[in-house]
């Protein structure tokens, strides 16, 4: 569990990291005093301007520790999102932060399992993947089954992929929190 000041926290340390960026200084390092935030957790960072999304990158899996995912991705989503040009001195203040700290994955084998607005999907087939957060589904008002459409065109699927027997379905969870 996150708490109000370990959230706070890793949004300064998404903020810092993307300033940082700008300047081209070595990334800062961040004492947390906070266990929560030294577990290896998968996260996104997401920046939205004005509502619409400007970047989304993340680790979905835990590699390293909370806050080191959150610096990293941090920068990421501001300058290599491969979607949209990188962000700009100018944008930075203008900018809304979200993050995701994810739980890890686990595959499913009934659909029936899918909780929209609670978990987010990740599908395997092939060479082929997509991942979509959570919240995307409630932001666009899906139901489970555009839920898994969505996400199979996310990974360069057909649509109806979710359906065939190679492919590989995995739900996870997200303490989603942001700077408004």
């Amino acid at each position: 569990m996150l708490t109000k000041q370990d959230k706070d926290l890793l949004l300064r340390i998404a903020r810092r990291s993307i300033a940082v960026g700008f300047a081209g200084g070595e990334m800062p390092r961040f004492e947390t005093g906070s266990k929560a935030l030294e577990e290896k957790m998968g996260a996104f960072v997401t920046l939205k301007k004005r509502g619409r999304l400007r970047g989304c990158i993340g680790f979905i899996e835990g590699k390293k520790s909370l806050h080191e995912t959150v610096k990293e991705m941090a920068q990421a989503a501001a300058f290599g999102d491969p979607r949209f040009c990188p962000v700009k001195a100018d944008e930075l203040e203008g900018l809304d932060i979200e993050i995701s700290a994810l739980t890890p994955l686990r595959q499913i084998e009934d659909i029936s399992e899918i909780e929209v607005g609670r978990h987010g999907l990740y599908i395997v087939k092939g060479f082929h993947s997509g991942l979509l957060l959570p919240q995307v589904a409630m932001e666009y008002g899906w139901d489970r089954a555009t839920f898994l459409r969505e996400t199979c065109g996310k990974a360069g699927l057909p649509q109806d992929a979710w359906k065939d027997g190679d492919a590989k379905i995995f739900i996870f969870s997200a303490s989603v929190f942001g700077e408004n």
